[in-house]
């Protein structure tokens, strides 16, 4: 899934990649999601998603039926392994990212401790 990077096994899940598309769909033609993780949050750690028009040289890039997500390269050693994923319950629909390297996860699934 990943494009000549070194890929950390990060991978996305059909849900994901068919909302990450759906959501593309209606952006500006060649638009990407970026997730980024930042220092901050409830946790210590948060993840940021942006909509970009542009790749940068150490992205990694995943791409699935028309979902096409970047992670930097700074971003990509707190993401060994993760899985993004798209859920919708009852009360909420989002994106969540399964990362085997958190240790804790805040209430509201957006931010992480290592």
């Amino acid at each position: 899934m990943a494009d000549g990077n070194d890929s950390p096994d990060i991978t996305m899940t059909d849900r994901a990649a068919r909302r990450i598309s759906k959501i593309l769909s209606s952006e500006p033609e060649g638009s990407m999601l970026r997730i980024a993780v930042l220092g901050g949050g409830c946790s210590g750690f948060q993840y940021d998603f942006q909509i970009v028009q542009a790749r940068e040289d150490d992205d990694l890039v995943l791409e699935r039926d028309g979902a096409v997500v970047l992670i930097d390269e700074m971003s990509q050693q707190y993401m060994p392994g993760a899985v993004i994923d798209y859920t919708e319950e009852l009360i909420a629909a989002a994106f969540k990212i399964d990362n085997p390297l958190a240790t804790a996860n805040c209430g509201c699934g957006t931010s992480f401790s290592i």
